[in-house]
């Protein structure tokens, strides 16, 4: 059997996990990061993961990695909405903490894999010496579009037990072991936001408050006052704060002159993608175009679209159907049927 470091946050997912490679016989030990500041209290998410690695007779580590979480994460977080681009800090924080430095952490105590609660699959492909991620079992809580930004060599270190489970065989599992997180709601926030509100977090973060600039339509015309580019998103319709006698959505920023652009929500679909920082998982960067499909934000459906090569690290997506509020900053996530083949951040749609 084999000695596996499974990442805890103290819910209900990351504990069973832990459970299963217990069962399972491996040599397990759980570890939880500290992320964000806590006075020197230890968090709830510590103190529940601790609980469930008693009850386990398995050892307990903790992890300080605040400081790689506020350069990596929660820095290029806030220079991303300065820039007038809306960040995925979940997919960056796979790729830097929990799989980069908790992963590195793991394999200086001598572990062959780190093990977390995604509901997804990882596989290898004999034929193509290649692993590749899958949907799981549980479609309705695949996480698979967080994971895209993933190398070889981290997933070939990397277990997912839960990607043959649903949801309610986990909450069994916990049931049965007496996990106090065993009927827990699903945690929905960016965990350094609890609130959502990403704006009011960069400005007490930074100390800056944002500077009010002009509302325009799709012409140039100026409509109003906004009260900084900052607070809003693509395709936006509520909390903007102004009346126009229809409804209005926000299908553009600029950053440069502080104008949000605003227009009616035909102006927020688009068939061209055009995406960079790509990364293919499941096969070799394509060299010509590749039918597949495509998500733009995580609870969306995947749709059909054609992949174009531009270079080794930039592409645009062909819908056959028009997608809405494509999101600079956000990723665009391939599939081919349940198999993740890679993805990248949108730049812009047309």
């Amino acid at each position: 059997m084999a000695k596996v470091m499974a990442a805890m946050s103290g819910g209900v997912d990351s504990s069973v996990v832990a459970a299963i490679l217990k069962n399972q016989g491996h040599n397990t030990l759980g570890a939880t990061l500290r992320l964000v500041e806590d006075g020197g209290v230890l968090s709830k998410e510590v103190l529940l993961a601790k609980e469930v690695c008693e009850k386990l007779n398995i050892p307990h580590n903790v992890y300080d990695m605040r400081e790689d979480f506020r350069k990596e994460i929660i820095t290029r977080f806030i220079n991303e909405y300065e820039n007038g681009l809306t960040p995925n800090p979940c997919v960056e924080c796979n790729k830097y903490i929990k799989f980069g430095g908790l992963l590195e952490k793991a394999i200086n105590e001598g572990c062959d894999y780190i093990a977390t609660g995604h509901y997804s699959k990882i596989s290898f492909n004999n034929q193509t010496g290649r692993y590749a991620i899958t949907r799981p079992k549980d479609f309705k809580k695949d996480q698979t579009y967080v994971l895209w930004q993933l190398s070889q060599e981290q997933l070939s270190h990397i277990l997912m037990p839960l990607g043959e489970l649903t949801k309610e065989e986990v909450r069994e599992i916990a049931t049965q072991y007496g996990f106090s997180s065993a009927g827990a709601k699903d945690s929905q926030d960016i965990c350094f936001v609890p609130d959502g509100n990403y704006a009011a977090f960069i400005q007490s973060h930074t100390g800056v408050n944002f500077e009010k600039g002009n509302y325009t339509d799709i012409y140039g015309k100026v409509l109003g006052q906004h009260l900084g580019h900052q607070c809003y998103t693509i395709g936006q319709r509520k909390g903007l704060g102004i009346a126009l006698g229809k409804p209005q959505f926000v299908i553009s920023k600029d950053p440069g002159t502080n104008n949000v652009v605003l227009g009616d929500e035909e102006h927020i679909f688009k068939t061209h993608i055009y995406i960079k920082d790509i990364n293919f998982m499941a096969q070799e960067y394509p060299k010509s175009d590749v039918s597949c499909t495509a998500k733009l934000r995580y609870s969306a459906r995947d749709e059909e679209c054609i992949f174009h090569p531009i270079s080794e690290t930039e592409a645009m997506l062909e819908f056959k159907k028009p997608q809405r509020a494509a999101t600079p900053g956000q990723s665009a996530v391939l599939y081919l049927d349940d198999i993740l083949l890679g993805g990248g951040k949108i730049v812009k749609g047309e």
